[in-house]
């Protein structure tokens, strides 16, 4: 089961997405959270999302209340838990500067959101293909096995 973590104030856009999602020929689970803010608090565990699972991917958008995408994109890739999640960026804004600034903060894509409902369906779903179906996501235990790895027997020799 992939846990994706969409960041997104616009409900029509979390609709659609959620909709493409649920054709998806991997199983997911999408999680929303609809400002920057409220995504942190999601990947740090706080308030309401005590239980959260830790995402494998995140889908952002840029243009939001309270706090902004590229802010939670460089505190979440500043985080050493949290730096390994894959950030694609996927929002309104064609502007170069924001391209720029979310690939200087190490996002993993930058997808222009298409205007039309079938564009939009389409790039979710070629999303989906990539990322769940053909990428490898990083194991969300890994450093518990690598600090195991670390101090086992055969490494110690």
């Amino acid at each position: 089961m992939i846990d994706i973590l969409l960041v997104d104030d616009s409900e029509a856009d979390v609709m659609l997405t959620q909709l493409a999602f649920e054709e998806a020929r991997v199983e997911n689970r999408v999680h929303v959270a609809r400002d920057g803010v409220e995504a942190l608090e999601f990947l740090y565990k706080q308030g309401s999302f005590v239980n959260a699972p830790t995402p494998d991917v995140v889908l952002l958008d840029l243009n939001m209340p309270r706090m902004n995408g590229l802010e939670v994109l460089a505190e979440l890739k500043s985080h050493e838990r949290l730096r390994n999640i894959p950030v694609v960026v996927l929002t309104t804004s064609q502007a170069e500067a924001d391209i720029w600034r979310s690939y200087n903060l190490h996002a993993n894509a930058y997808i222009p959101k298409p205007v039309s409902l079938p564009e939009f369906l389409e790039v979710v779903r070629t999303f989906e293909d990539f990322w769940l179906a053909v990428a490898r996501l990083s194991p969300k235990d890994f450093s518990a096995t690598v600090k195991a790895e670390e101090h086992s027997p055969q490494r110690e020799k």
